[in-house]
C-alpha cells in the first residue's frame, strides 16, 4: 500500500516537472521589444501556434486548387494558376494577422513599428504591383491569348505564354520577347489576329510619269496572285495612292493567313514586280531635281 502510494506520488512530481518544462518552453521569450503599453512578445508557443496554422491554411488551398482546377481547360488552368499563386500569400498574410490578433499579440503595435518600412517597400514595388494587377486585368478581359501576334512599342512577337507579371513572346527572328504586363495599360497595343488569322498587307511601289496605270494595275495584281502565301479571296487591291513629285504611288493590298511571316511574301511579290516591270518596260523613277546656277 505504502509503496503504491509512493508510486503515484512519483508520478505526479514527473509529470509537473514534465508538465511544467513543456510551459516554460512554450512561454519562452523569441524576441521581446517595445515599450509598456504596446509590447511586441514572440513565444516559442505562439510560433509554433502560427506555424500549425500556416499549415492547415497550405493544406486547404492545395485542396481548393485541385478542386477548382481539374473542372478547368488547359488554358484557363494555366490563367486561374498563375493568378492563385499571387493571391495565395495575400490569404497566408490575411491568416497569419487574424492568428496573432486572436490569441492577444498586438497588431497595431507591429503596424506602428514597421509603417516606414511598409511605405518604402510599397514605392520600391509599385511597378511590380502595376505588373500584377495587369496580369489580372489581361486574364479578366481576354485581351490577348497565347499564339496572338501583337505590335507593341514597334516591336512585333507571337505570344507564347502569359505569367501573371511578364508575358513572353517570340518574334519573327526567334528572339525571345518579355514584356512586362503593365506595357499593355500604358501603351497601344497593336493585336493583329483578334479578328482571326487572316490579315491585310500590302506592298507600295512608284511608276515614272507617263506609264500605263492600266498594265501597272494588271501587273500588281499578277505579282500578287502568282505568291503561294497570297488568298485568291478577298481578291487583291490595287490603290492609286498619289501623284507624288517624281512617280505615279501605287498600292498593292492583299490577304495572307499568317501574318507573322508577312515579310516573306512582302518580299517575294517586290522581287516579281521587278521581273513583271522589267518585262513590260514599266520604269520605276528615282528623285530627279533641276538645279539653275544664276551667275551674277
Amino acid at each position: 500500500m505504502i509503496q503504491e502510494e509512493i508510486t503515484e506520488q512519483v508520478k505526479e512530481v514527473i509529470q509537473k516537472n514534465v508538465w511544467g518544462t513543456i510551459q516554460d518552453f512554450l512561454s519562452y521569450e523569441i524576441f521581446h521589444f517595445g515599450d509598456d503599453k504596446h509590447p511586441i512578445i514572440l513565444t516559442v508557443g505562439l510560433l509554433l501556434f502560427v506555424i500549425v496554422i500556416l499549415l492547415m491554411t497550405s493544406f486547404l488551398l492545395k485542396f481548393f486548387r485541385r478542386i477548382v482546377s481539374r473542372k478547368l481547360d488547359k488554358g484557363d488552368r494555366q490563367k486561374f494558376e498563375s493568378v492563385f499563386s499571387f493571391s495565395k500569400y495575400f490569404v497566408y498574410l490575411i491568416v497569419v494577422f487574424f492568428t496573432l490578433d486572436s490569441i492577444g499579440f498586438n497588431i497595431t503595435a507591429i503596424f506602428a513599428a514597421s509603417a516606414a518600412l511598409l511605405v518604402g517597400v510599397g514605392l520600391a514595388l509599385q511597378t511590380f504591383i502595376q505588373d500584377i494587377l495587369s496580369g489580372i486585368f489581361i486574364f479578366v478581359d481576354k485581351t490577348v491569348h497565347v499564339g496572338d501576334i501583337i505590335e507593341l512599342d514597334g516591336k512585333v512577337g507571337r505570344i507564347e505564354e502569359i505569367k501573371l507579371r511578364t508575358t513572353r513572346a517570340v518574334t519573327i527572328d526567334n528572339k525571345v520577347l518579355i514584356i512586362p504586363n503593365h506595357k499593355y495599360l500604358s501603351s497601344i497595343l497593336y493585336n493583329w489576329t483578334q479578328n482571326g488569322t487572316v490579315t491585310r498587307e500590302s506592298v507600295t511601289v512608284g511608276v515614272a510619269y507617263g506609264s500605263d496605270v492600266e498594265l501597272v494595275r494588271e501587273l500588281l495584281t499578277k505579282a500578287a496572285l502568282s505568291n503561294k502565301n497570297v488568298l485568291k479571296e478577298p481578291a487583291p487591291l490595287v490603290l492609286f495612292t498619289d501623284f507624288a513629285d517624281s512617280s505615279l504611288n501605287f498600292k498593292l493590298i492583299f490577304s495572307i493567313n499568317d501574318s507573322f511571316q508577312a515579310i516573306m511574301p512582302q518580299s517575294e511579290i517586290r522581287f516579281e514586280i521587278n521581273r513583271l516591270f522589267r518585262e513590260h518596260n514599266v520604269n520605276i523613277p528615282f528623285p530627279q531635281r533641276e538645279v539653275t546656277i544664276v551667275k551674277k
